[in-house]
C-alpha cells in the first residue's frame, strides 16, 4: 500500500512568497549605514516577523549573516535546525531553567537578567562540565528585564567566583522606544547609563566579548549605540520601524528614495463569483447594502488566516492589477470583494493581499494603517500554517 505524504500533497487557501534578493538589498543598505565593523544579528522572534524562521535563516545565511537573535528557546531550536553554517544563536527572553543543560550543551547563548537564571546557569554548567555562554542584560530605563545598578556588586562577585562556569559573550540593554522622537530624551539617558555600566564592569576586570544595545531604530538614529553588534529586526524585512524614523533620516539617503524592499508577498485566488442586486445585503448582518447591481468575488482568506475583521468594508486586494475593495464583514475563512470593474474575472484568478500586481501595490504599511495595526503586529499575526516559499 502506497503511503500518501499529506504535507506535500496539501493545497492551501493562500501562500507567502519571501524574496531572498530583497533581503540581500536590505542588508546592503544596513551595512552601508553602520560601516564594516558591527556584526549584524538577524532578529527572528515572532516566527521571523511572520516570514518563517527556517525560511529567513536560509536566506540570511546565504547573504552572509552568522548571528541570530530569538526571544525564546523554542525559536532558538528552530534556528539551530535550519542553520547550515553553525551560526550563533542568542536567546533574548524566555527559556525554561530545566532546559539549561541542553541549551548550554548545544552552545546556545542566552541573556541573563536576574539572579534566578544566573544561579540556575551555574548549576547547569557544573552538571555538564561546560561553561554557559551568557549575555549580561542591564537595566537602563526600560524596566522590563535586566540587572539594576544596585545588583552590580553582587553580580560582579558571582561572576568572579564562578569564572570557569561562564563565558561572558555580551553586555547589553534594550531601549524604550527609539523609533519615536518623543522617547529620545529617555533613550539618551539610557545610553548614558549604559556607558556608565560599561565603565563599572571594566573597572571590575569583567570584559564581555561583545557590547550590544541597538535595535533597528537605534541603529538608524543613534550611531553611538552600534558597538560590536546590532540587533536588526523589522529593518531587515524591508520596513522602517515607524514613518517617523524614516522622516528623521530621509535627508541622509535622499528624500525621494527608499532603499528598503519588502520581502513578503501574500497571494490567494478567487474561489467563486456572486451576482448581487441593488438593495441586497452582503454577508453577515447589515454592514453592507449594495447601492447598485454588482459582481462579488469570494476569496478564501479570513480572520483565521490573519486577515483581520477590522478590515471589514475597509481592506482591498489586487486582481488583474485593479484595486478591489472588501465588501461586508470579514469572515473566519473568506472575504467578499467587489470585482464589478474587472473584465471576465473567473475562479482561480490570482488575488494579491500584500504585494505588487501590474502597476499597483498593496503595502504592509497601507494594510496595517487600514486595520489600525502597526507593521510588527500585522506581520506576526500571519499564521504559521500558511506555506512560505523562498524566491530569489
Amino acid at each position: 500500500m502506497q503511503l500518501i505524504n499529506f504535507e506535500e500533497s496539501m493545497r492551501y487557501t493562500s501562500r507567502l512568497e519571501i524574496s531572498a534578493e530583497a533581503y540581500r538589498q536590505n542588508l546592503q543598505f544596513i551595512r552601508s549605514w553602520i560601516g564594516p565593523k558591527p556584526e549584524i544579528s538577524a532578529v527572528v522572534k515572532g516566527n521571523a516577523y511572520g516570514h518563517g524562521i527556517s525560511e529567513l535563516v536560509r536566506i540570511a545565511e546565504q547573504a552572509g549573516v552568522r548571528h541570530f537573535s530569538t526571544f525564546s528557546s523554542d525559536e532558538a531550536w528552530q534556528v539551530k535546525a535550519a542553520s547550515n553554517q553553525a551560526s550563533t544563536v542568542m536567546i533574548m527572553g524566555m527559556l525554561h531553567l530545566e532546559e539549561l543543560p541542553e541549551l548550554i550543551g548545544a552552545g546556545i547563548e542566552f541573556f541573563v537578567f536576574d539572579f534566578y537564571r544566573m544561579e540556575a546557569a551555574i548549576l547547569a554548567a557544573k552538571s555538564i562540565g561546560k561553561p554557559a555562554q551568557i549575555h549580561l542584560e542591564v537595566e537602563t530605563g526600560f524596566h522590563r528585564t535586566g540587572f539594576a545598578e544596585r545588583d552590580f556588586e553582587k553580580l560582579s562577585q558571582m561572576l568572579k567566583q564562578n569564572q570557569k562556569y561562564f563565558q561572558i559573550k555580551g553586555l547589553c540593554t534594550h531601549f524604550a522606544g527609539a523609533e519615536s522622537a518623543q522617547n529620545h530624551p529617555r533613550i539618551r539617558c539610557q545610553i548614558e547609563r549604559f556607558q556608565a555600566t560599561k565603565t563599572y564592569f571594566t573597572a571590575q576586570d569583567i570584559y564581555p566579548e561583545k557590547i550590544h544595545t541597538a535595535c533597528s531604530a537605534a541603529t538608524l538614529l543613534f550611531p553611538e549605540t552600534h558597538f560590536d553588534l546590532v540587533r536588526i529586526g523589522i529593518l531587515g524585512y524591508g520596513f522602517w520601524p515607524t514613518r517617523e524614523t524614516f522622516d528623521l533620516i530621509k535627508n541622509q539617503i535622499g528624500p525621494d528614495q527608499n532603499p528598503l524592499r519588502r520581502l513578503l508577498t501574500w497571494k490567494s485566488e478567487l474561489m467563486s463569483l456572486k451576482q448581487v442586486r441593488s438593495g441586497e445585503y452582503v454577508g453577515y448582518g447589515k454592514s453592507f447594502q449594495a447601492t447598485e447591481d454588482m459582481t462579488l468575488g469570494i476569496v478564501p482568506v479570513g480572520y483565521s488566516h490573519g486577515y483581520g475583521r477590522n478590515l471589514s468594508n475597509q481592506g482591498q486586494v489586487l486582481i488583474h492589477g485593479v484595486f478591489c475593495p472588501v465588501i461586508g464583514t470579514v469572515n473566519m475563512n473568506a472575504i467578499a470583494v467587489d470585482v464589478s470593474l474587472l473584465t471576465q474575472p473567473k475562479p482561480g484568478d490570482e488575488v494579491i493581499l500584500i504585494g505588487n500586481q501590474g502597476q499597483n501595490e498593496i503595502t504592509v504599511a497601507s494594510f496595517a494603517e487600514t486595520s489600525h495595526l502597526v507593521n510588527y503586529e500585522m506581520l506576526t499575526r500571519l499564521p504559521r500554517e500558511i506555506p512560505r516559499r523562498v524566491i530569489d
